[in-house]
């Protein structure tokens, strides 16, 4: 992984965790990470992470089915 820095509005200083959730959950829906690399950004197991991508209204089986055999095989 590596570290970028966003500027964003002040307000949302204090929402920094669901931010950076948001953030991994619609980059997993655009199909620019996979599960595993989208729960590695906010420091989850795959499978929970899973579960916060409900929050933000995006299907975990939208997925292309090479992005889930990549996951699958840790890339």
């Amino acid at each position: 992984m590596t570290t970028m820095t966003l500027q964003v509005p002040a307000a949302l200083e204090k929402e920094h965790d669901e931010t950076v959730r948001f953030l991994a959950a619609k980059l997993y829906e655009a199909g620019k990470l996979t599960l595993g690399q989208a729960a590695e950004m906010v420091g989850m197991k795959k499978w929970d992470f899973a579960e916060v991508l409900i929050d933000y209204g995006v299907h975990y089986f939208d997925a292309s089915a090479e992005a889930a055999i990549n996951d699958a095989k840790g890339l």
